[in-house]
């Protein structure tokens, strides 16, 4: 899985998995937000599991970050 130039992700045989550009994705998977933001997915699932409720979701086993309320964390936190 990686990002193209149109920043939607395409699998590894070159079809595209999702044809919603990431910057507008409400909610991204650890790998996608780990791309997005250029943060670890150590560090993302530390984050998220810390903060569910705020800018993370557990769905299942997985951890979606919602992508507005990351950000605005972002904007308002010196260091992750």
């Amino acid at each position: 899985m990686e990002l193209n130039n149109q920043n939607t992700v395409t699998e590894q045989d070159g079809s595209r998995k999702n044809e919603i550009p990431m910057n507008q994705r409400y909610t991204l998977s650890l790998n996608e937000a780990g791309q997005y933001f250029h943060i670890g997915v150590k560090r993302l699932r530390r984050l998220a599991e810390c903060n569910i409720g705020n800018f993370s979701v557990r769905c299942g086993n997985r951890y979606l970050i919602v992508r507005p309320k990351f950000e605005e964390f972002l904007i308002n936190n010196s260091f992750v």
